[in-house]
């Protein structure tokens, strides 16, 4: 594929339907916003680290579409994904005079895209955003499907809303600048779409994977171009997550406990997500729904992008604390995403033994994920 050819994948929702764009060359070139609802202003909110990068070149690109575009900073980090942050987000809407004919533009990673988003769906009970994804996980994921959230001590993305996006635009050129602890991390939700829904996707990633860490701009489209076909699909089918859009929670039950359980911020969400499908694999393997041949080639995959495979000790007790406060547990009862077979994946309810012996299989080595340079 051109790199410099753009994709276009539609989220199909009826009157909340919008398009992802996918290419290089995008986020700060006016074309890409031309076909938005004219606005009565617009605000972009980054952070500290993306908006010294990017923010002044969006905003360019926004002139000649909103009679003003102003900026709000916030902290970078997933440790500030917290009211604290969203509150700061509203005062920066009041100050720009924001209306209900303003429009948000969520330029940065997943924290980022979950604050503006979850902002935006509150502000005024409710107005127009636009995700500006520029890390490889908002890309192919978080930015794509309506989930806004913030984080709460007990759990990851406790309180939240759905709030679709009026459009995604997805730039591979703002990969280039992203550290690659990031990119990897970003891997694991790109791994994750070829596991649960698309074994020729999965083969690909096998093979690509030293494209895909070279940031090779064609292996790049392709990669966020498909992975947004996936979600795309599984969202039209069951956007707020009452039944089949479960399984892009593929390794999160784990993950999430991770995130929570060391600190919001300590391991990324990608490295956790990592780590967390190679137990789910494993757990796949315990309940007889795979053969252990693809349960190692799940694993394989995930060690070859350079993420993590081993689990903190968080203590059984609390490992299993913390994963009955997941969004997909029901009456205290442990639900995962386990995998029925190559590409295929569903939602088991699964006893606490069962879990308990996946955990403990993962207990070994160094708590922390480990550093990439």
């Amino acid at each position: 594929m051109n790199p410099r050819s753009t994709a276009v994948v539609d989220v199909r929702l009826g009157k909340r339907s919008y398009a992802i764009q996918v290419g290089s060359g995008l986020y700060a070139a006016s074309p890409s916003y031309a076909r938005l609802p004219r606005g009565s202003g617009a605000v972009i909110v980054s952070n500290d680290t993306v908006g010294a990068l990017y923010a002044q070149p969006l905003a360019s690109a926004l002139l000649p579409f909103y009679p003003t575009v102003e900026i709000v900073l916030v902290r970078d980090g997933e440790e500030f994904k917290t009211w604290q942050t969203l509150q700061e987000i509203f005062d920066g809407l009041v100050d720009a005079r924001a209306d209900r004919g303003s429009t948000v533009f969520a330029l940065g990673g997943g924290v980022v895209g979950d604050l503006a988003g979850f902002a935006a769906a509150c502000y005024m009970r409710g107005i127009g955003y636009v995700q500006v994804p520029t890390t490889l996980l908002a890309q192919v994921d978080s930015s794509v499907g309506g989930k806004t959230a913030i984080n709460h001590p007990s759990g990851k993305n406790l309180i939240g809303a759905f709030h679709q996006p009026l459009a995604v635009v997805a730039d591979v050129d703002t990969l280039a600048t992203l550290p690659q602890r990031e990119l990897v991390a970003g891997l694991a939700e790109v791994i994750k779409y070829g596991a649960i829904a698309d074994e020729a996707f999965l083969s690909w990633i096998e093979t690509s994977l030293p494209q895909l860490l070279a940031r090779d701009k064609a292996a790049l489209v392709h990669a966020v171009t498909t992975s947004c076909r996936i979600k795309a699909a599984v969202v039209a089918a069951d956007e707020r997550e009452s039944g089949p859009r479960a399984v892009l929670n593929f390794g999160h039950t784990f993950a999430h406990a991770i995130e929570t359980g060391t600190g919001h911020g300590t391991w990324l969400h990608g490295e956790a997500v990592g780590c967390g499908m190679a137990m789910a694999a494993e757990l796949s393997l315990r309940l007889g729904l795979i053969d252990r041949r693809h349960a190692e080639r799940v694993t394989a995959i995930v060690a070859a992008a350079g993420l993590p495979l081993r689990a903190p000790d968080l203590g059984v007790a609390r490992w299993l604390e913390l994963m009955r406060m997941d969004k997909k547990a029901a009456a205290g009862a442990l639900r995962f995403v386990v995998l029925e077979g190559p590409g295929r994946a569903a939602v088991r309810t699964v006893d606490p033994a069962t879990a308990t012996a996946t955990i403990e299989a993962f207990l070994e080595g160094p708590s922390e994920p480990p550093r990439t340079s």
